[in-house]
């Protein structure tokens, strides 16, 4: 359907392809990976025909609609959130648009002379309407919009009140809808909750066109993909199988690329010391020169490529009291609207909860009772002895004084460390070269994401408080992060819809639901099992 002949591609100084090629058939399900600027998203344009490469070729199929889905969503506004859906959904929103058209001119005295032609073009239009399921089309587009966890309510407002994160939600409703042949995704997973996630990923495991989509979602991506293309140093390389089965050939192909160019150099070092040793004697001269002419025709082994892995360990944090948190006889309420009544809950030292709830149902509420940002109504919040708390919320990327640079927020946060050992911590975050002299105000979600989690972890709290940690996060940092908090001696309260991350950080779940609170021993792993669903409300 979609072909990658040869292209090659260049941003300013930046080679992103060089004669690369690959191809996408109907039915593949192809997650594109990739460091962060290696060009996945110039791809999805290069695709979709919004940019050229500079040699090669993209061939396209005749007839075959693409449907991309990017982080920019562009202004929505003036229309109901299922409106914006619906005229998204290809040819049959036009159809419907027409139809509409004929319908008012039908109405219209003033027409009744070209009445004939009208209805005979209505039925025409009609009939077209009826063979792309024209008239399913509306309840399609709120089936979609309630999969990703909209409300009848938010369904039918204008779409320029929602937030950014929903806004993208309503541009991703439009792709689903519309059923293109291809579809191109650009992080589709960001700014979903667990329950829209899982929707979303059994709504893809149907799709029958070609798919293609980046994740910084690991669990997401191995559960729907079925090949993976790797962009690495300007080529396309692809793995048939899912995204665990290509982490396991990607390290076998560099450790045997390791092996060959060991043995490879090697072999050039005996042959090099014969040279020199016998070079300047007259009996080895033929010798010394059918050895040099073999060492020129030699093609040259590479050594693999190692891909940057950043590593972050914990300075020891303070011993807290056995009581880290307890919450007595807690009511909260938003208008009338009543979020908790009577909630009665202990943390212990070392215990990791994990906060499990749909839409609405109160958990970061729970997570802002517990850090003091918010009041209960009624009955006692009381934080335990020597506790000190981290809290990582959205907002709180927000607070970063704009002017500074990255260096000057770490040195502001922390006067007394020295200059190796900050810039180590912000080389730990992905913050490398030039990038630590960027201005707070130009980094991206992700970025500030990281900065405030390097703030919080440098000088550890005993008690952290994490809600959505990971939302922008690639997932080089989101495997590190993982792998310090697994070692992290403290307490954790956290919310997020990571399932790798819930799986490996757990090892207590609270689940919120309309039919009261639920505790349970054991982590994320143990809960679905015991539960027989991924998400408070889904059932397996």
């Amino acid at each position: 359907m979609i072909r990658l002949d040869n292209i090659s591609k260049q941003n300013g100084h930046q080679i992103l392809f060089i004669e690369a090629s690959a191809a996408l058939q109907r039915g593949e399900k192809v997650g594109l990976v990739g460091p962060n600027g290696s060009g996945k998203t110039t791809l999805f344009r290069m695709i979709t025909g919004e940019e050229q490469p500079d040699e090669g070729q993209v061939a396209v199929d005749r007839g075959v609609t693409i449907g991309y889905f990017s982080q920019d969503v562009g202004e929505m506004s003036g229309r109901s959130a299922v409106s914006e859906v619906m005229d998204g959904a290809g040819p049959v929103s036009t159809v419907a648009t027409e139809l509409k058209e004929l319908e008012s001119a039908m109405a219209d005295p003033g027409r009744a002379d070209d009445m004939e032609g009208i209805v005979a073009r209505y039925g025409e239009v009609q009939a077209r309407f009826e063979e792309l399921d024209g008239y399913a089309l509306e309840g399609r587009a709120r089936e979609v919009l309630a999969g990703l966890s909209f409300s009848q309510e938010m369904m039918d407002s204008d779409v320029g009140a929602l937030s950014g994160g929903w806004k993208m939600r309503v541009a991703l409703a439009r792709i689903l809808l519309m059923r293109p042949d291809a579809m191109l995704l650009d992080e589709p997973s960001n700014h979903l909750d667990l329950e829209s996630l899982i929707w979303l990923e059994q709504f893809l495991k149907g799709y029958e066109g070609v798919l293609m989509m980046t994740s910084h979602d690991r669990e997401f991506m191995n559960r729907i993909v079925t090949k993976v293309v790797e962009i690495d140093g300007g080529t396309l390389t692809a793995y048939s199988g899912n995204y665990e089965f290509y982490e396991q050939q990607r390290a076998l192909s560099e450790k045997q690329q390791q092996a060959q160019f060991d043995r490879q150099q090697a072999m050039l070092a005996k042959e090099i010391k014969f040279i020199e040793r016998f070079k300047a004697r007259a009996s080895h001269a033929a010798q010394v020169q059918s050895r040099v002419k073999k060492l020129d025709k030699i093609e040259r082994v590479e050594p693999p490529k190692r891909r940057q892995t950043v590593t972050f360990e914990f300075p020891p944090a303070p011993r807290s009291g056995e009581d880290v948190v307890s919450l007595n006889d807690v009511h909260k309420s938003y208008g009338n609207r009543t979020i908790y009544d009577g909630l009665d809950l202990v943390v212990r030292r070392k215990e990791r909860w994990c906060v499990m709830g749909v839409n609405g149902a109160g958990k970061s509420t729970l997570l802002k009772l517990v850090a003091g940002s918010t009041e209960p109504d009624d009955g006692r919040v009381s934080v335990g002895g020597s506790v000190k708390m981290g809290y990582f919320a959205q907002h709180a990327m927000d607070l970063l004084e704009g002017e500074q640079t990255v260096f000057e927020s770490l040195e502001h946060s922390f006067p007394q460390a020295g200059q190796g050992s900050l810039r180590a911590l912000a080389g730990c975050f992905g913050f490398s070269g030039d990038d630590i002299e960027k201005r707070c105000r130009v980094l991206s979600g992700g970025e500030k994401a990281r900065l405030v989690m390097a703030k919080i972890l440098f000088d550890p709290p005993n008690f952290l408080v994490l809600d959505e940690p990971t939302n922008h996060l690639d997932m080089a940092t989101k495997e590190m992060l993982i792998t310090a908090l697994s070692q992290y001696e403290g307490t954790m309260l956290f919310v997020s819809h990571d399932r790798h991350f819930l799986a490996a950080l757990s090892n207590r779940v609270l689940e919120l639901t309309p039919d009261g609170i639920h505790q349970y021993g054991g982590g994320y792993t143990e809960y679905v099992a015991r539960t027989g669903h991924e998400a408070p409300g889904l059932r397996s």
